[in-house]
């Protein structure tokens, strides 16, 4: 079996290496002479932690379990692939984007987030609580019972994401711009709303004892139509002049 680990140090290209369960660790702890590129590898409950992965770029690899913690991962790409239940803790992810990855159950505590965008992705039940860093980005992702609690989130844009019954506790959502997006259920007790502008977002059923919650939000009459509803009010049309 090829060890691959003298590749691994000297940086460049290397595909369909299988590399599951192995620590990595002393092999990607320089930086790498060349920019390492791993396409169709498998990680799976690999130990990258603390590795050198800036600018790197993983296409199609499977790295379920694997661990990412304190790994420099500036600038780098993750391309399709899967890594579930994986580790990111502590890691330095500043722009590093994730497109069309499945990143179902992995944890970012203390991850630094800066500018990292996260695109088509799979996030249902991620834990981002006590993340770092202001303006990770999400668009087209399922984010379902996903924890974003006490996330800087001021002023991105929300596209065509599920946060069904997500925590967003104590969040910084001012500002944020929500399109085709869902919050049927999300936890939204001490985020700040101020300016966030809520009408293209699905709220579900809106009902009193939420509304607190989104106080200096921007709503739809018909969300607010639904608020009233709660309370047994009728909104009526307006008569005609």
């Amino acid at each position: 079996m090829t060890d691959h680990l003298h590749e691994l140090a000297a940086g460049g290209e290397i595909r369909g290496a299988d590399l599951s369960g192995r620590d990595l660790t002393a092999a990607l702890s320089a930086v790498p002479g060349r920019p390492l590129t791993l396409t169709e590898c498998d990680l799976r409950g690999a130990d990258l932690s603390g590795a050198f992965l800036t600018g790197a770029v993983l296409t199609r690899c499977t790295a379920d379990g694997a661990r990412f913690d304190r790994a420099d991962l500036d600038g780098a790409r993750f391309e399709g692939g899967t890594a579930g239940n994986a580790s990111f803790a502590s890691a330095e992810c500043a722009d590093a984007v994730f497109d069309g990855t499945d990143l179902a159950g992995t944890r970012w505590a203390g991850a630094v987030l800066a500018d990292t965008a996260f695109t088509g992705c799979r996030l249902t039940g991620a834990g981002f609580e006590a993340s770092r860093g202001i303006g990770a980005s999400f668009t087209r992702c399922n984010l379902m019972l996903a924890s974003l609690k006490g996330m800087a989130l001021r002023g991105r844009a929300f596209t065509g994401d599920r946060l069904d019954e997500a925590d967003l506790t104590g969040a910084d959502l001012r500002g944020t711009v929500w399109r085709e997006s869902r919050l049927r259920g999300a936890l939204l007790a001490g985020a700040d709303l101020r300016g966030a502008d809520l009408r293209g977002a699905d709220l579900g059923e809106i009902r009193l004892e939420r509304a607190d919650a989104l106080r200096g939000a921007v709503i739809s009459p018909e969300q607010a139509g639904m608020l009233l509803s709660s309370l047994g009010i009728t909104v009526a049309p307006a008569e005609p002049a």
